[in-house]
């Protein structure tokens, strides 16, 4: 009797480990914490120039009614470009990043985020930000500070030879 019991405690704890894996996310999307749109902090815009130690200095603007923004990785690695649309202070983005000197599939990666415009520290602004891969649970966080004398150039991070595919060029002589 017992192991009738237990063959059916384990057949009823192995249905609803199912039933929880298969309820709980959206299909392989990124999962993002809940953020619920507030206004934007007065006198403040999305476009500008923001800093994050690994991926450098994200170049944003408003373009037809979207956010579009480029950024070039502080090591020289990848660049990337990410656009999306805000709604008060959250921006929800899809992105790209490209590895410089990279060919086929794997030279590009791609996925989607959200970023969230407050002021932090000394009043400075700030994105608080997550990010994930496409078809990935997976989540990165990305913060990044806003860089109140630069103003955003698009055109500065574009990944031809121009900027100098993410390679110092050589000095020695």
């Amino acid at each position: 009797m017992k192991a009738r019991a237990w063959a059916w405690v384990c057949i009823l704890v192995a249905v609803f480990a199912s039933v929880a894996v298969l309820g709980c996310g959206n299909g392989g999307g990124a999962k993002f914490a809940a953020v619920k749109a507030g206004e934007m902090p007065s006198g403040e815009s999305w476009a500008g120039v923001y800093y994050n130690p690994v991926y450098g200095y994200l170049h944003m603007i408003e373009q037809d009614g979207s956010l579009v923004g480029r950024w070039k990785r502080t090591d020289g690695s990848h660049w990337g470009e990410l656009s999306g649309t805000a709604e008060g202070n959250v921006l929800h983005f899809t992105w790209k990043e490209h590895k410089y000197g990279g060919v086929g599939p794997s030279a590009d990666s791609t996925g989607s985020g959200i970023f969230v415009y407050k002021k932090g520290q000394n009043d400075i602004p700030e994105l608080g930000g997550q990010y994930a891969l496409d078809d990935s649970n997976d989540v990165g966080d990305w913060h990044c500070v806003k860089q109140l004398n630069m103003k955003p150039d698009l055109n500065s991070i574009n990944g031809s030879t121009t900027d100098n595919m993410g390679v110092t060029p050589d000095t020695w002589k």
